[in-house]
């Protein structure tokens, strides 16, 4: 073990690398749940399904190790949609992920795998967006709430939240959401949350910090960590260096340079994607 699993105890690890039955039957899941699955199109579990749901399923808390893209979303989101109650209207289920976009993805995922059941409402609560018609939505019900701890946090300062029914709480990305400073945010949040309840935290990567968190908020958790499809020697990574003013200049010198069919530019801000936009387009 590295030394980022030995700053928790009591936790089980385990590395994922095949599983033989890939069936969404071998779940204990609703005939229309399973029904639904197929219908959208999840015929097989991917990796991190198969090894999660079910240990998620059984009620136990959880750290998943997996990339972006590997299925996770479907990972948390069965289980706690199980364990909903459609005639309560209080939050039951809450995930915190680090940015809207994120929080927008994932709430969407969630109804679609909701469908099978009338009625459950699912609510997303972020930054950059009115509070106003939040607190609205907040006033007739939400089964679940997925949002970034900022604005889940501005919610329960002004007493329009209510987290004492929660029983599964995810965090989603927590790798990142500790990169941007949110830990004080999530610490206080989780507070607000029952201590029997189910805490589900899913990382791309494992850091002490990581560790660190689960002694914090889970329970005797599992690990299971998912190798990558992808080889790290089948990857080149190559870093290049300019000075600010530069910047767009050395961009397109570089796409013109390694010419590929298809390429993603990532930003920080939105202005900057507006910039570099704009910019690409001139060129």
């Amino acid at each position: 073990m590295d030394s980022g699993e030995l700053c928790y105890t009591g936790a089980f690890s385990r590395q994922v690398t095949h599983v033989t039955d890939t069936a969404f039957s071998i779940l204990p899941l609703p005939a229309a749940q399973l029904d639904n699955l197929d219908s959208l199109g999840y015929h097989k579990m991917t990796a991190i399904q198969a090894a999660a749901l079910p240990v998620a399923m059984s009620g136990k808390d959880l750290i998943g190790q997996a990339m972006t893209g590997s299925g996770k979303t479907a990972a948390f989101a069965l289980p706690l949609l199980a364990r909903l109650n459609p005639r309560d209207f209080g939050t039951q289920a809450l995930v915190l992920c680090p940015t809207r976009e994120l929080a927008g993805q994932v709430a969407s995922e969630i109804r679609r795998l909701a469908r099978y059941q009338q009625n459950i409402k699912v609510v997303v609560l972020c930054g950059g967006q009115a509070i106003g018609p939040q607190i609205g939505s907040l006033e007739h019900g939400a089964h679940v709430v997925v949002g970034t701890p900022g604005r889940i946090k501005d919610h329960l300062r002004k007493q329009t939240l209510d987290l004492s029914r929660v029983n599964c709480v995810v965090l989603d990305e927590a790798d990142r959401m500790l990169e941007m400073g949110f830990v004080e945010d999530m610490e206080t949040i989780i507070g607000e949350t029952p201590t029997a309840r189910q805490t589900l935290l899913f990382s791309a990567t494992f850091p002490s910090d990581i560790a660190a968190m689960s002694t914090r908020f889970q329970q005797q958790p599992e690990r299971i960590s998912v190798a990558a499809l992808v080889q790290d020697e089948q990857i080149d990574q190559r870093f290049f260096i300019c000075q600010p003013q530069d910047r767009l200049g050395g961009l397109a010198k570089m796409l013109g340079h390694y010419a590929p069919e298809s390429a993603v530019v990532f930003c920080n801000t939105k202005q900057v994607v507006r910039e570099v936009s704009a910019f690409l387009q001139q060129q």
